[in-house]
């Protein structure tokens, strides 16, 4: 084609020149025009399919993010399925004098806190992904503990307890790790002398949980957010009254961790093997408490019904409403127009004060702020 058509411009050039007609002016628009038109047609009847004729552009999809996966209890990120179907496990740990520093709470994911008898405090701390490997001393179990504990359907390991505990724990309905019945899975340490001296690990509660089938955990979780450092800090120095100078603690608000270091009896509170504990969020539960006859006097606190709240978490609080139907049903958090409040990622301290007996919170911004 294309020597056709330089043959035919050459002989189209030899006339206009033979005839001096119009110079070469006009065989430049004749000759485009021809050829114009021949390259029209020659496109349009272009048989060639097109993607002989153009390269064709493929865009490529970039490769779905892998799924991210966290802790039920903690709302922390863990690094597989798996790990969010591991069993629950409870430990109760003492608080006494004679029990400070403790080990294993710093690795806790949620810890509860409320006074067994004549003001001390204790400890029921829960554990999923984390496996501290020296965690006490284990002391003995309350009836409120298994309301706080049953809806997690975790295990409970524990020194005895109280009738009322014991009676329920024992009734075939919880997965009950009791040193009486189980005591390989524990020790007691020479440092110490009883009953503050007994310890466990999860080297033998994972074992004694395995031979138990007491493998993974169901539960309702609380909803869980991203947290960061709010733009006004209103609450980075909290105090809280829950029985005397000995057992009142205090936290500072860390922006830096987005945690709050946590403090009692005038000092840091630490764990023995990791230092200071320092929880991402901070709930203090008004509770009534009574005195009740059992096997002596025992303290019992209402779990269930609904009382005020107050959830420290990023440097700010949140005020609302705490909620629980039955020893089976969850703990649940509201705030005030009545919807859930996300708890920071991170560990979980609760404290029940006893709101009846001058337990409570006050909370003030660090200074300058």
């Amino acid at each position: 084609m294309r020597a056709l058509t330089t043959s035919f411009m050459g002989k189209i050039t030899s006339w206009f020149k033979k005839h001096k007609i119009l110079g070469g002016l006009v065989v430049i628009v004749l000759v485009g025009g021809i050829v114009g038109g021949i390259s029209v047609y020659l496109l349009m009847n272009d048989s060639t399919p097109p993607s002989q004729t153009a390269k064709t552009i493929k865009k490529s999809t970039p490769p779905p993010s892998p799924p991210e996966y966290y802790s039920p209890l903690t709302g922390v990120k863990v690094p597989d399925e798996a790990s969010t179907k591991l069993a629950v496990t409870g430990i109760m740990i003492e608080n006494s004098l004679a029990a400070r520093p403790q080990s294993g709470l710093k690795a806790a994911g949620v810890v509860f806190e409320a006074i067994a008898e004549g003001g001390i405090t204790r400890f029921l701390a829960l554990y999923q992904e984390s496996k501290p490997q020296i965690i006490g001393p284990v002391r003995s179990l309350r009836l409120y503990d298994v309301d706080w504990f049953a809806p997690l359907q975790a295990s409970i390991a524990h020194v005895g307890g109280s009738k009322a505990a014991l009676d329920e724990v024992r009734n075939g309905t919880y997965r009950d790790l009791d040193q009486f019945f189980n005591s390989p899975s524990y020790w007691r340490a020479s440092d110490r002398y009883a009953p503050h001296n007994v310890y466990t690990n999860f080297e033998r509660l994972d074992a004694l949980n395995a031979a138990k089938g007491y493998t993974t955990s169901t539960f309702s979780a609380w909803p869980r957010q991203n947290g960061k450092p709010a733009a006004t800090i209103n609450a980075s120095n909290i105090s809280v009254r829950i029985s005397g100078q000995l057992f009142d603690s205090q936290y500072t608000y860390d922006a830096a961790n987005n945690s709050y270091a946590r403090s009692q009896a005038g000092e840091l509170h630490v764990d023995r093997e990791e230092g200071t504990i320092q929880p991402s969020v901070l709930v203090i539960m008004d509770t009534i408490m009574t005195k009740v006859f059992e096997d002596g006097y025992r303290e019992q606190i209402k779990t269930t019904g609904s009382g005020r709240v107050r959830i420290f978490q990023s440097g700010t609080v949140i005020e609302g409403t705490w909620s629980k139907a039955d020893r089976s049903s969850p703990l649940k958090f509201m705030d005030a127009s009545g919807k859930e409040i996300a708890l920071n990622r991170g560990q979980t301290w609760i404290i029940a004060v006893p709101a009846n007996q001058g337990g409570g919170v006050s909370w003030q911004p660090a200074a300058g702020q």
